[in-house]
């Protein structure tokens, strides 16, 4: 990537910066993404290639600005994994998954945070993520901290609608949620993030009448 990148390399690649290729790289995790989906192993080798191109790619971007290397990214996340898991390169002894995942929250809690600062009770979420993805992270945050959403969310309707939910009746019922919204002319991407921004909103509102959360954790997202 350095001799694609340096004199007489390739013109396409001396021209690109990290923004002018997150639109390759979105496209490049949605093919890695149906290649799964299909469990073609053959295609999922090329796209996972692809993704660490990119990976590759920004690593020398970095470098060339005097920001960070590729070692470095490896470096870090190699810190991390051995961090978060003292149950396998420490002495302790964290027997059960639930176990390893609130230690894991308690230990990412003491970390320096990267990124934009957090505000408010929910994790930022990236403006990319879809609807779907986005209102499953927002409902994943209110069980895992435990937040006031009485009246917000309705946990009982949820829990009945997942007794017996499989992965072939969930397609389905989202697939002819998202055909109804077509009927009915509504936007269902644009339906679904807006009612999840405002169970944040409303979440937010009860705390500040003063109903606090019973824990605090946090994500257990990398």
């Amino acid at each position: 990537m350095a001799r694609l990148r340096g004199p007489g390399g390739c013109p396409w690649d001396r021209e690109q910066t990290h923004k002018s290729i997150c639109d390759c790289l979105v496209e490049e995790v949605a093919e890695l993404l149906d290649a799964i989906d299909r469990d073609d192993f053959p295609h999922m080798r090329e796209e996972l290639g692809d993704l660490l191109l990119h990976v590759v790619m920004h690593a020398q971007m970095a470098s060339e600005a005097g920001h960070f290397n590729f070692d470095d990214v490896a470096r870090e996340i190699n810190d991390k994994l051995i961090r978060r898991h003292p149950h396998v390169f420490g002495d302790m002894k964290l027997p059960t998954t639930e176990a390893v995942l609130t230690q894991w929250d308690a230990i990412k809690a003491a970390e320096k945070k990267n990124g934009p600062a957090e505000e408010g009770l929910f994790k930022r979420l990236p403006p990319r993520l879809s609807a779907l993805l986005y209102a499953r992270e927002v409902f994943k945050q209110v069980v895992k901290k435990r937040l006031p959403a009485e009246g917000v969310v309705d946990r009982a309707a949820i829990a009945a609608q997942a007794r017996g939910l499989d992965e072939a009746s969930a397609g389905k019922k989202l697939f002819e949620l998202a055909a109804a919204c077509r009927e009915a002319g509504i936007d269902p991407e644009s339906a679904l993030r807006r009612h999840a921004r405002k169970v944040m909103d409303a979440v937010e509102d009860k705390m500040v009448e003063g109903a606090a959360p019973k824990v605090g954790t946090h994500e257990q997202a990398l």
